[in-house]
């Protein structure tokens, strides 16, 4: 309180009106907010983050919720640094703060999140990872804890959602691939049981038997999302007796060790085999430069942020059109890497 009780001396005012005027309050003069914020960056005044939301009963903080085992290791720069920033662009608007919840490969998902919530740690909360099955939507909506997923999940509490449209991906490299004379075509999934391997897979099936086509399961490859699981995805594909003629690749890091096994036989994309993927910062310095599919990231995390908070009382008011439940659009950027035709006889 000393920082308050020298800005209140020093403009002439009550503590109760220094304090009405930085928290936000309305029943504030206009002119009289502006001189205690004027003032207080004077002097350099910084509140007390903790006893404000001890007073308030909230603690100015979101958590965004990743498992280090299945996304960190493959994705960590590429991927969630750029979805933090924009949701902090939006965070920093109401001197709200990001906190990364770094639940261990080796913990159940569900009990990291259970304890984050006793200790009431966040005001709300973004979950991602989200499993085709997530018993953490439902202890969430249980709770009444506003939260947010990045991807969809058979768990529905009637949650806001954002997800990137791995359906889209899908359809328009199918149908790139098959215009291109492709009929034996690999696909990738994750390793785990993230509900986007499942929804990929299924709209794979799905556009391949619109051209009379199917998806063999030997041509479906799991991976961790990194550089050594897109090296033993190439490895595994070139063991085949029968080869596919294209892949489509589902994460953005697994490019790099894909692109190296093929390297190794004597295999180059584009000219040997077709090859779809995720764009990455890594797929600049790919020979050739990778077909691929990109998104904004940043805006993405914009949009979560936005959305969360429209979900908030006390923020739903800046953010009265939200977009909530969206497939997250993603753009083919033109490469080399996808090529290779067959030609019909």
């Amino acid at each position: 309180m000393k920082g308050i009780r020298r800005l209140a001396h020093h403009l002439d005012i009550s503590i109760g009106t220094v304090s009405r005027a930085l928290n936000g309050r309305p029943d504030v003069n206009e002119e009289t907010r502006k001189r205690v914020l004027q003032a207080a960056e004077d002097f350099g005044y910084v509140p007390n983050q903790s006893g404000r939301s001890l007073r308030q009963g909230t603690t100015n903080i979101i958590g965004f919720m990743i498992q280090t085992g299945s996304e960190i290791t493959g994705q960590g720069d590429t991927f969630f640094m750029s979805v933090f920033d924009g949701v902090q662009v939006v965070f920093a608007r109401h001197k709200l703060d990001l906190v990364a919840l770094l639940c261990s490969s080796e913990e159940d998902p569900g009990d990291y999140l259970r304890r984050v919530v006793a200790r009431g740690f966040a005001d709300g909360l973004i979950l991602s990872a989200t499993q085709r099955h997530d018993p953490r939507i439902e202890f969430l909506a249980e709770r009444n804890i506003p939260f947010v997923t990045l991807g969809r999940s058979l768990t529905d509490a009637g949650q806001p959602w954002l997800d990137l449209d791995f359906e889209g991906m899908a359809q328009a490299s199918i149908d790139r691939l098959v215009a291109r004379g492709h009929r034996r075509i690999a696909i990738t999934r994750p390793h785990d049981d993230v509900n986007l391997g499942y929804v990929f897979v299924d709209r794979c099936r799905e556009a391949l038997a619109a051209h009379g086509l199917t998806l063999e399961d030997d041509l479906i490859f799991r991976s961790t999302p990194n550089e050594a699981g897109g090296y033993q995805i190439g490895r595994d594909l070139l063991a085949l007796d029968d080869r596919p003629t294209a892949i489509l690749l589902i994460n953005e890091t697994i490019a790099v060790g894909f692109y190296q096994a093929l390297s190794e036989a004597g295999i180059r994309p584009g000219r040997d085999i077709a090859v779809i993927g995720r764009y990455s910062p890594h797929a600049h310095f790919l020979s050739p430069p990778l077909t691929c599919f990109r998104l904004s990231l940043r805006d993405l995390g914009i949009a979560l942020a936005e959305t969360l908070l429209s979900s908030m009382p006390a923020f739903r008011h800046h953010y009265p059109h939200a977009t909530a439940n969206q497939l997250w659009p993603m753009e083919l950027v033109e490469g080399e890497s996808d090529a290779f035709q067959i030609h019909q006889s």
